[in-house]
């Protein structure tokens, strides 16, 4: 009899069949990994030895994915730690001995550096773990690596192109390596569907973990503002970032979850019946990504309803539009601000903003050869947090997001979460021409800092698309019960083929 283990592979098994054989790790759930764990039919020691041939294989070589920044050169030692503690104590939770990639803007005090993806910030490691590594690691997760990202989580350039900086080149998306893998957290989405790592940790300041999970086939959470401890993350914006868990299934971003939060939102899965009775608002205006995905989002509301959910249908949010245009003002005076304190907290050869300006037009052929700083540039010349400008400016902007937004739209239509779909599906890698229409699902939560999750809700052509849930603030545990029951009638997510191109 074929194991589950077994059953999974099979139908897994293709994607990878021209650059590997059975590896044992392809598709694997931390829940399944803790079985075979706890009945020693593998040890941690043994899952890093897995996981760094998949990236070897996968990321390095074969179709060059180019998610994984940098390996951890002490994984396997603090593996080996783990399994002599596990033999002689027992695990301390479900991430004990799992290996764990985080994100290039998440400090660590160990021989990796951090950097944002900048060449800037390269040569002066962290002297600190940032506060969600230190959960980590008291966990007992193996932080594998880091991945790459947009560089500076794509605040640099008006006309950038996601999951490209300077130090880790260009990450590519596993469904079609020609297209787009979204950003910021571009390597953390990718090594997840990739099965490079069991989750990964990503950051978002709007949309740099919901668009790259969306667009890479995987869950993502961008939780309540707050929720997860924010120090030891390259800032942009303190009002709005924050680091949230990525993975391929809702049972894996809640475990990992509950680590990051200090909480425990695994109880928040097995309810298959989660999503009867539960009001859900459809917010149409957010359905900007193409018809192909209006049509696929069409099919998840008639899903959400076969599950007795009460949808209402369309609703709207207020100063939608408006928001949007003083979050990116905003976003401008928090930069200069929250990256000059950081700057100048961790030392290093960079202590401002203006320094990282200088910096890469000193280096401009590697940092400034396909797009610009314009944002940069635009942040220097801003005043002070202090300013009036900027404080009425704030008070404007959450005051329109929150009471006038979001939650005017849930309390007048009275609903318990709002769906739409994540955004669009993978654009072509284009350096001339930059992103492409990512959708702006992201943007309401983001501003208002409440929780948003994204799962897999099928395929256009060969290539993910997401269906998004997010509510008032810490309804993070009741987002995850309606992802979780979604996810367990579609069972949309598919792995990826690593195709060169889709024609479509």
């Amino acid at each position: 009899m074929r194991s589950r283990r077994d059953i999974l592979y099979a139908g897994a098994g293709l994607a990878v069949s021209a650059y590997g054989q059975y590896d044992g790790v392809e598709e694997i759930p931390i829940t399944e990994l803790n079985q075979g764990l706890a009945l020693g039919h593998y040890t941690s020691v043994d899952l890093v030895h897995k996981y760094l041939d998949r990236i070897n294989r996968l990321d390095k070589a074969g179709p060059k994915l180019n998610a994984v920044i940098e390996v951890n050169p002490e994984a396997e030692a603090i593996a080996a730690a783990l399994d002599r503690e596990r033999k002689e104590k027992g695990p301390r939770g479900p991430l004990h001995g799992i290996p764990i990639l985080i994100k290039d803007n998440i400090d660590t005090a160990d021989q990796m550096q951090t950097t944002a993806g900048s060449l800037a910030l390269m040569g002066s490691p962290a002297g600190k773990d940032a506060g969600l590594v230190e959960r980590l690691r008291a966990a007992g997760a193996v932080i594998l690596g880091k991945t790459n990202l947009s560089e500076w989580a794509n605040f640099r350039s008006t006309k950038s192109t996601s999951g490209w900086s300077g130090r880790g080149g260009q990450t590519r998306n596993p469904y079609a390596l020609d297209r787009n893998p979204s950003g910021s957290s571009s390597g953390s989405a990718v090594a997840v569907a990739a099965s490079l790592c069991a989750a990964a940790v990503g950051t978002e300041t709007d949309g740099s973990i919901v668009s790259p999970a969306s667009i890479n086939g995987i869950v993502g959470i961008k939780p309540t503002l707050g929720l997860i401890p924010g120090a030891g993350i390259v800032p942009i914006s303190h009002r709005q970032d924050t680091a949230g868990p990525m993975g391929r299934t809702v049972s894996d971003v809640a475990l990992l979850l509950s680590v990051l939060a200090a909480g425990n939102y695994g109880a928040a899965l097995g309810h298959r019946d989660a999503l009867k009775g539960a009001r859900l608002g459809v917010v149409r205006e957010l359905f900007g990504a193409g018809t192909e995905v209006g049509a696929a989002m069409d099919q998840a509301v008639q899903t959400l309803r076969k599950l007795g959910a009460v949808v209402t249908d369309p609703v709207i949010i207020p100063n939608s539009a408006k928001v949007g245009e003083l979050e990116e003002e905003a976003l401008l005076w928090e930069f200069k601000n929250d990256l000059d304190e950081y700057l100048r907290a961790r030392g290093g050869p960079v202590k401002s903003l203006q320094e990282v300006v200088a910096f890469n037009e000193k280096n401009r052929d590697k940092e400034l050869a396909l797009f610009g700083q314009e944002l940069f540039l635009q942040a220097q010349a801003k005043g002070p947090l202090s300013s009036r400008q900027y404080t009425s400016l704030v008070g404007k902007l959450s005051r329109m997001a929150k009471p006038e937004g979001i939650d005017r739209t849930l309390e007048d239509r009275q609903l318990d979460a709002l769906v739409a779909p994540t955004g669009a599906v993978a654009w072509k890698t284009d350096y001339s021409a930059g992103d492409g229409d990512t959708g702006n699902a992201s943007r309401p939560a983001a501003i208002a800092g409440y929780p948003h999750i994204t799962v897999p809700s099928g395929l256009i052509s060969g290539l993910p698309v997401g269906l998004s849930f997010f509510g008032p603030p810490r309804s993070d545990a009741r987002l995850i019960r309606y992802a979780w029951a979604f996810e367990q009638e579609t069972q949309a997510r598919k792995p990826p083929e690593y195709l060169g191109t889709i024609h479509r």
